[in-house]
């Protein structure tokens, strides 16, 4: 137990000197808009604080987190000296670092594991729509309203640039937008003048990794004599 908590002083003292001396080195340098310094102060000023912080955690392990026994009283009349004081552990400083050290678990298990953000981070979901041929698209972009359910939100999924395209004889609508979310519950709603919404299911797992191309063109979920269809691919945007 003794090497258990030494060494846990150990790594928290690192952990704390590498981030404080990184933090400091970013503070002093003022703004930073290609992430840079960030990047630099992390990974190689920030070791420095961390040998530090290592050694301080072992010193104060050696000097908080252990303390002596108090002697025992020798018997009167009795020849026999009293036993050698030993050590044993100092509950507050031991359960500091094991408070420590829960909240950091806990911490790293929930941005890592049950975030609700993605792993990945912020990712592009690139759609596009294919409309019966002969179907005349609006003039104005503005005109088409896309929507992307995720989890309890929406986002409007901006039309390119080139929004309007052809896929043979068939007008096509190009357009993106972001996902965030960990979640099952994805849907796609598209709008056009003169045309119902139509929406399609995102079949995605909650946490996804980028595919690899679009997937196969799907119908809109509910019936609609103008029949819309739709494809997507995910990709990262780091």
């Amino acid at each position: 137990m003794r090497i258990i908590l030494g060494l846990l002083s150990a790594l928290l003292g690192a952990l704390a000197g590498w981030f404080a001396l990184a933090t400091l080195v970013i503070a002093l340098s003022g703004p930073d808009r290609d992430g840079g310094i960030a990047m630099g102060a992390f990974f190689d000023i920030g070791p420095i604080g961390g040998v530090a912080g290592l050694i301080a955690g072992v010193w104060l392990f050696t000097r908080i987190g252990l303390v002596r026994n108090k002697a025992l009283p020798q018997a009167t009349g009795s020849s026999e000296t009293a036993p050698r004081p030993g050590t044993r552990f100092s509950f507050p400083f031991a359960m500091t670092l094991l408070s420590v050290a829960a909240i950091l678990c806990w911490w790293g298990w929930h941005e890592f594991i049950r975030s609700p953000y993605l792993s990945h981070g912020c990712m592009t979901l690139e759609l596009q729509f294919r409309l019966p041929a002969g179907t005349a698209l609006p003039d104005n972009k503005d005109d088409v309203r896309i929507e992307v359910e995720e989890a309890e939100g929406y986002a409007v999924a901006g039309p390119a640039a080139n929004w309007r395209a052809h896929d043979g004889d068939r007008p096509a609508i190009i357009a993106s937008a972001s996902l965030m979310y960990k979640t099952r519950h994805r849907a796609v709603r598209l709008t056009l003048p003169g045309i119902p919404t139509q929406s399609w299911p995102i079949d995605l797992p909650a946490n996804p990794d980028p595919t690899p191309g679009y997937s196969p063109w799907h119908a809109a979920s509910e019936p609609s004599p103008t029949k819309v269809e739709m494809h997507f691919r995910l990709t990262a945007d780091h």
